[in-house]
């Protein structure tokens, strides 16, 4: 079974009010396509347009900072609805009309003291990839389980460790495949490719202490 990530974005969350009943609807985006994120630990990453498509139909949970214990809405209840634009992964919630909801919810939003949006899902497809510098972007291409979208009152601190081991494969990867070619001695392609390797193996071996700790 494939473990569940998090990412977190501090995109603006709109109240509104429903045209029939005038209630508050919770309006936001969980993830926006083709945008870089912050450094999550020594890789950027991107989401592609379509990698959503496969999963708005997954029973999905409106939670507030994903705690379990409080549902703001389903998409099986009807109750939160979501739908992919040129943006990103937009949700729409019809959340409970209770005093506990507009207090710890509803009114600390319409005051702008929960701005922030998050999403918990499993990766199905993924590349990784290294520019010139070294710098090193995932790019998701599909995901394979939307579990949930939340607003969040600290839009910080993705939940990457799954990604991390990923990022550790790769590297991996890449380094055995560096050593496999051999060039001449002296060869300047050789030495980039050393520093490459070092550079590389540097970033596993903060990992690992990063995962044993």
């Amino acid at each position: 079974m494939k473990k569940f990530e998090r990412r977190y974005l501090s995109e603006p969350i709109e109240l509104k009010a429903d045209d029939k009943t005038g209630e508050q609807k919770i309006v936001g985006y969980g993830a926006v396509f083709e945008s870089r994120s912050e450094n999550l630990g020594g890789f950027t990453e991107v989401i592609e347009k379509g990698a959503f498509d496969e999963v708005l139909k997954n029973d999905v949970r409106a939670l507030f900072n994903h705690d379990p214990n409080f549902v703001l809405g389903r998409s099986l209840a009807g109750t939160l609805r979501l739908s992919v634009d040129d943006v990103g992964l937009r949700y729409e919630i019809d959340a409970p009309q209770t005093q506990t909801v507009r207090d710890l919810v509803l009114e600390p939003m319409a005051r702008g003291d929960i701005t922030g949006s998050s999403f918990g899902f499993s990766v199905e497809e993924d590349s990784w990839s290294e520019n010139e510098d070294g710098a090193i972007t995932r790019s998701i291409q599909k995901i394979g389980r939307l579990v949930d979208v939340s607003p969040v009152t600290y839009p910080a601190y993705p939940e990457t460790d799954v990604a991390l081991r990923s990022l550790s494969e790769y590297q991996e990867d890449q380094v055995s495949g560096q050593h496999e070619e051999k060039h001449e001695d002296g060869c300047e392609e050789c030495r980039s490719k050393d520093d490459r390797i070092a550079r590389l193996s540097a970033s596993l071996e903060i990992y690992k202490r990063f995962t044993a700790a």
